[in-house]
């Protein structure tokens, strides 16, 4: 009887403890914003062979710390994505082909310490395609043209199609992990990200008489983010 009644008044003291330190832990709201840079890929299937290129994002952020240790991420981005190809250096042949988007990332948010902070952040993310800019060197051009008037069927240059044959909307999943400074000032959060796309940008229905079976955004992310704490 008397392991029960302590084993009890265990319970009951550390079940008190948790519920009054929920308690007494008060929501904060920040407001920030932010930019960086990212490397820009598309997963083409099938392939097409591409270099390593740089773009830049930015954008506003609002974060709400719910209780001690987790919380909720939500952005709004403007985003240039898109690939580069990669030829073979004998020939004066370049391509490049930037599509920018509006993105909204809605990601939990875990920390871990206080005033320097290890940060990681995971969920899902939508994009809209709101406009795109193709660069291709003359000489490719005409090889092009050259060889579709050779063979107007065969599917050449698909990926150099209009962007009205593009997929407005994306979505995948985003993670990263990164660093946070609390300072009198505001707070800084430094963090790498991974964006994994699970739409296409062009369409892979048969129905359709797709090319590419797959079309799907990657992106690895450098972003630094300024908040104030408004509550």
């Amino acid at each position: 009887m008397k392991r029960f009644v302590l084993l009890f008044a265990v319970i009951t003291l550390c079940t008190t403890t948790i519920l009054a330190q929920k308690d007494m832990f008060k929501g904060e709201l920040f407001l920030g914003a932010g930019g960086g840079v990212l490397s820009p890929s598309v997963d083409f299937i099938p392939g097409v062979p591409q270099s390593f290129h740089t773009s830049a994002l930015g954008g506003v952020a609002v974060k709400y710390i719910s209780e001690k240790h987790l919380g909720l991420l939500g952005e709004i981005n403007f985003t240039q994505r898109g690939w580069k190809e990669e030829f073979d250096p004998s020939t004066d042949f370049s391509y490049q082909r930037t599509l920018n988007y509006i993105e909204i990332p809605i990601m939990t948010h875990v920390y871990f310490g206080n005033k320097a902070r290890f940060i990681l952040n995971a969920g899902p993310q939508i994009s809209i395609l709101t406009g795109d800019k193709q660069e291709m060197s003359q000489s490719l051009a005409d090889d092009l043209a050259a060889r579709q008037a050779a063979d107007p069927d065969a599917p050449i240059g698909v990926q150099y199609g209009p962007e009205s044959e593009m997929n407005r909307v994306d979505y995948g999943l985003i993670g990263g992990l990164g660093m946070a400074l609390k300072t009198g000032v505001g707070e800084f959060d430094l963090e790498g990200r991974y964006y994994f796309g699970l739409g296409n940008v062009f369409t892979s229905r048969r129905s359709d008489n797709a090319f590419f079976s797959r079309s799907a955004h990657r992106m690895f992310v450098a972003k630094l983010t300024y908040y104030i704490k408004i509550r």
